[in-house]
């Protein structure tokens, strides 16, 4: 069983858990707006594409809470498939919006997905 992967994995889903508050509930917050760097009208006027993103969110933070579960019994693929989603959603959220993206969600996905494939 690879711990060291699937702690990582699991904090990666736990990023993500947060990720779904921030864009379902705290968009027009001020934690929200700060975050995002927005302004209370961009905000108001995205809220909607917002929740759904973090909808999206929530639905890989589950994946990686079942992948991390498999991973304690001996299978990885699901794991692994889900980190791989959040790499290519960081390197193109870091492409399209912004660099910081990448450094807060595809490097520790990249982190995981590395110690699993070496298997620590």
């Amino acid at each position: 069983m690879p711990v060291f992967a699937t702690a990582v994995g699991l904090l990666v889903a736990l990023l993500h858990l947060y990720f779904l508050v921030l864009e379902m509930f705290l968009w027009t917050r001020p934690l929200g707006l700060k975050t995002f760097r927005n302004t209370p009208e961009k905000a108001q006027a995205t809220r909607v594409l917002a929740a759904n993103q973090g909808l999206y969110n929530g639905f890989l933070a589950a994946g990686l809470g079942w992948g991390a579960w498999e991973a304690t019994h001996g299978r990885s693929e699901v794991l692994g498939f889900f980190l791989g989603c959040v790499v290519v959603a960081g390197v193109y959220g870091a492409w399209s919006v912004s660099r910081r993206i990448f450094w807060v969600q595809a490097l520790p996905a990249l982190v995981a997905l590395l110690a699993l494939a070496l298997g620590i």
